[in-house]
């Protein structure tokens, strides 16, 4: 056969097009927000049927506080393991099954069980859910180069909280309705059509294959130990600040419509409304800081400006919103603190994620995140538990005194942001 009688290359022959790639980019990360919007309807329905749950069963604030913290008590553990482990083993698998292991633990409470295992399906949930978040964000950051990963990185976010918009009317509806133990079986049967869906669109991208195959994506960038990681000051800036972020994720979904219901005196279909409304500002807030920190970074401003600065003015901003809903009463001025307080300060799991990313090699992605996660979400160990007894305590007030509680992490998380995390920085530091 001579050099003009070669076959030629086929489209089929061709790797993969760039827009082919781009579309395949966006499908993932679609699914990825609906994997974390299933997440976080699983995690909210405790805290929309807290007053049936707490009447069927006969639990005090502080027991009901304890079934919510025996959802983070192997959380933390799991997740650390889940982002090791990620590094390792295709995370298209270990999201798969993570959502059935959720779907598995919701069902015991949908038959009937009763506090025993209550406590023990919240244990399991926890334990599959612990790596849930930074596996997500590794999944859809492994699509795109550092200068895009902002927005994909902050609708993920934003996937938890479309999760509580949806799931706040519609399991309230489905609880007064049809009793809270049919809550759970929606999110059960949700999460097995999730896997199911996954199993055929579920991929990572092409900046995720240098870890794959064991080739370091920078010199020596493999050799990066995780302590050193840990080390940084980035990382610990961004870990404290997404700490105090995480402290009123646990308030807003386990004790956020019994403040309102019950601190508050607004109807349970209010109150529902409102803590709607609080996520809805949270997606808001979380897209329109995707939007400042691109632009930001496309016009040259470090990283340590575009986003640790901007993801710690924000959560300062919180801190003054919590301090004043302390005081208020129900009215439209309380309205606008609560959305200030609990609906802005979200935009720090993604700002801890992308600067994260940008720090720390390929190769220690997955551990350095998960080893994030877990670190923060001791706080969800230890907030929900504290405000029961605060509640029991206290009654009422038990719900100021944790606002405040609140608004003083708030403001300890933004300085940490703004005095400790530069990118570049610590990223020249750990390529030495």
């Amino acid at each position: 056969m001579t050099d003009t009688e070669v076959a030629p290359t086929t489209p089929a022959d061709l790797p993969e097009t760039a827009r082919d790639n781009r579309r395949r980019a966006w499908i993932v990360t679609a699914m990825l927000v609906a994997f974390m919007m299933v997440n976080f309807a699983d995690k909210a329905i405790l805290g929309l049927a807290a007053d049936p749950i707490r009447q069927d069963l006969g639990l005090s604030a502080t027991q009901f506080g304890l079934a919510n913290s025996a959802f983070f008590l192997l959380f933390s553990i799991f997740g650390a393991a889940g982002g090791l482990l990620a590094d390792r083993v295709s995370p298209r698998w270990l999201l798969l099954g993570m959502a059935l292991l959720w779907s598995v633990s919701q069902a015991p409470m949908a038959l009937g069980a009763g506090v025993a295992m209550l406590f023990a399906s919240r244990i399991l949930l926890g334990a599959a859910e612990g790596p849930a978040f930074p596996i997500a964000q590794q999944t859809a950051l492994s699509w795109f180069p550092d200068h895009r990963r902002n927005l994909p990185s902050s609708l993920i976010t934003a996937g938890t909280t479309l999760g509580i918009v949806i799931a706040a009317p519609v399991l309230t509806w489905v609880v007064r309705q049809h009793g809270w133990r049919s809550a759970f079986a929606v999110v059960a049967v949700a999460g097995v059509l999730w896997a199911a869906a996954w199993a055929f669109t579920g991929r990572e991208g092409r900046h995720a294959i240098a870890a794959a195959t064991g080739t370091a994506a920078e010199p020596g960038s493999a050799n990066v130990a995780y302590r050193r990681i840990l080390a940084t000051r980035s990382w610990i800036g961004v870990t404290a600040a997404y700490a105090s972020t995480y402290w009123m994720i646990a308030l807003a979904l386990v004790w956020l419509p019994s403040y309102l219901h019950n601190g508050l005196g607004y109807s349970s279909t209010t109150s529902a409304n409102l803590v709607a409304l609080v996520w809805a500002v949270n997606a808001v807030a979380l897209l329109g800081q995707a939007g400042l920190t691109g632009w930001l970074l496309r016009r040259g401003v470090s990283s340590r400006w575009a986003r640790a600065r901007v993801g710690g003015i924000t959560l300062i901003l919180a801190a003054a919103g919590c301090l004043a809903l302390a005081g208020g009463r129900r009215g439209p001025l309380t309205v606008m603190l609560l959305v200030l307080g609990f609906g802005i300060c979200g935009v720090m799991a993604s700002i801890a994620v992308t600067t994260v990313a940008e720090v720390t090699p390929a190769e220690r992605r997955g551990g350095a995140l998960g080893l994030m996660n877990a670190v923060v979400t001791v706080a969800g160990l230890l907030g929900p538990v504290l405000i029961g007894r605060l509640v029991d305590t206290q009654g009422p007030a038990g719900y100021r005194t944790s606002i405040v509680v609140s608004g003083v992490l708030l403001l300890l998380g933004g300085l940490a942001a703004v005095t400790l995390v530069d990118p570049d920085r610590d990223r020249r530091r750990l390529a030495r």
